[in-house]
């Protein structure tokens, strides 16, 4: 294959040898993009690992593997005596180099990957009970366990904390949403930023993300407005170094030959995207990589309620939609209310903008008031005052109780919307089957997004719990190893974040923690297999 530009891919990309070739010594001489002349499974092109998405998940990955390492503190005593005394047992090595599965043991908290609980109770011990601890952590640099990477992501580091809507605080207080090494309250009062509470504006976490990145020395390692387009497979034969050959279907570590011998199969990765260039135009690339790392998070895909009707300009998915329309002035004046659909936190933030706007709202959602389930049950009210403020209002202002739907607020729950009308009229059916037709001047969907993994083969689905079923971060996340974060179903695949369940930035770098001691280990094993000669190519054993 043959690009029509490739002075300007090479003027636009020369970074990536420029770093990598310093990085992995002389073995990389050339730029990793494909070229007429070059075998896709040319090693002189083969990145290590490749990570995917460049918020906090990837920042925090990227910490890791270029070669910062945590260790118990001297002074540090565990508030778990069982933990602590794990700790002391090794307390001369780093954490990534210990025994995750045993020091996770017994451990209990709000994530369901056991690495992502251990993480957190070292960097935040007892955060659930109220208490303030310090980390019992502290880190170092070593260089020698660099393991050369990259990030690629579509927009400056942070990711979708940039594009998030900047009235609003974050459910998380500040302190857990940090990444290691650099406290949120102290760079915040090094900028001089008044923080007055202990949570704070998404605009703060995304300057503080990429203040982190710059601070710790990792912008060596991130590339920004990159977009991919395809990761697939890629095997050669091992006793035929002069022919490579591509199949995405490959799901096994060998081939059998005629007469019952196995075939090794190189297993790694062709990463294809394109850089936008300053002037809008698109640089296609070519990389590859032996391990791909998603970290892509999930704010993607807006949830849609796949209803008659939902494509209309007047029906949106998102809250940045919807502060656009307030700030144009598009809904000043307007009679009828507008319709919010949803029951989370994000709805609840769209009516909080609609009522501190001084517009009317409509707003309809399937569950009872009174689910377990609901996210302001699990919110104490001291801390979220606002969610509790409509959460009230969800309770004592129903449609059953306040006849006029067209007051400050009026809530439908047990719902369903059945379709939108042209005429901007909306048609919803309670429990009991009951229809009603409501008019509205915007509508507003909001019940969740979902990641979009369209560069995998079947977008992703064969990766999940349930195969064949796009990925959720609830219903159906990535299945992987619970102490490497490797795909289950996808050798050197791997993912960490909401992909595998972990919608907390707190609970995310258990899985960096994971997927960095994994490649320690094969890095280590492949090192060793080439100094006794047996080792070598361009694979991860």
């Amino acid at each position: 294959r043959t690009y029509s530009g490739t002075e300007t891919e090479g003027q636009l990309l020369n970074s990536f040898v420029q770093y990598f070739g310093d990085s992995l010594g002389r073995k990389i001489k050339r730029m990793p993009l494909i070229e007429e002349t070059v075998l896709p499974g040319d090693s002189l092109l083969t990145l290590p690992v490749v990570i995917i998405g460049n918020g906090p998940s990837g920042i925090c990955l990227s910490y890791l593997l270029s070669g910062y390492r945590p260790y118990l503190s001297p002074e540090a005593i565990h508030p778990n005596p069982i933990l602590h005394t794990k700790l002391e047992e090794a307390r001369h090595l780093s954490i990534v180099d210990q025994d995750l599965e045993y020091l996770s043991e017994g451990l209990e908290g709000r994530s369901s990957n056991p690495v992502a609980v251990l993480f957190d109770t070292l960097l935040h011990p007892d955060a659930d009970f109220g208490y303030d601890y310090p980390p019992v952590l502290h880190w170092k640099l070593e260089q020698h366990n660099y393991i050369p990477h990259i990030v690629l992501g579509k927009g400056p580091p942070g990711g979708a904390w940039h594009s998030m809507e900047g009235s609003m605080l974050t459910i998380s207080f500040g302190d857990w949403m940090e990444l290691p090494g650099l406290s949120f309250k102290e760079w915040a009062a090094s900028k001089r930023r008044n923080i007055n509470s202990d949570r704070v504006m998404p605009e703060e976490i995304a300057c503080y993300y990429k203040h982190y990145v710059k601070v710790m020395g990792l912008q060596k390692n991130f590339r920004d407005n990159v977009y991919i387009t395809s990761v697939s497979r890629l095997y050669r034969e091992k006793d035929d170094e002069g022919r490579s050959h591509q199949n995405e279907d490959i799901s096994t570590q060998h081939l059998e030959m005629e007469d019952g011998q196995k075939l090794l199969i190189k297993r790694n990765w062709e990463v294809r995207g394109y850089q936008r260039a300053t002037d809008g135009s698109h640089v296609p690339f070519c990389l590859f990589a032996e391990n791909v790392a998603l970290a892509t998070g999930t704010f993607d895909s807006p949830g849609r309620l796949q209803v008659e009707g939902e494509d209309f300009p007047f029906v949106l998915h998102s809250m940045s939609d919807f502060g656009a329309a307030i700030s144009k002035g598009k809904l000043r004046g307007k009679a009828d209310p507008v319709l919010i659909v949803g029951a989370g936190l994000t709805a609840a933030d769209a009516v909080l903008c609609a009522y501190n706007n001084n517009i009317p709202v409509v707003h309809v959602f399937r569950r009872r008031v009174t689910d377990t389930s609901l996210i302001f049950k699990q919110l104490p009210k001291k801390l979220y005052p606002e969610y509790h403020k409509v959460y009230h209002m969800m309770c004592t202002q129903s449609h059953t109780v306040d006849s006029n739907q067209h007051s400050a607020y009026t809530s439908f729950p047990e719902h369903n919307v059945l379709s939108f009308k042209p005429e901007m009229k909306c048609v919803l059916q309670s429990a009991s089957g009951l229809k009603k037709i409501l008019k509205f001047s915007v509508a507003l969907v909001l019940i969740g997004s979902h990641p979009n993994l369209f560069f995998l083969k079947d977008q992703g689905h064969s990766i999940g719990h349930h195969s064949n079923q796009p990925i959720t971060c609830k219903g159906n996340p990535i299945e992987i190893d619970p102490y490497t974060y490797e795909c289950t179903k996808e050798a050197n695949l791997f993912a960490l974040g909401p992909l595998v369940g972990d919608n907390f930035v707190r609970f995310l770098k258990g899985g960096a923690l994971g997927i960095t001691r994994c490649l320690a280990i094969r890095q280590k094993k492949k090192h060793e297999l080439i100094e006794s000669g047996d080792g070598g190519g361009d694979g991860v054993p």
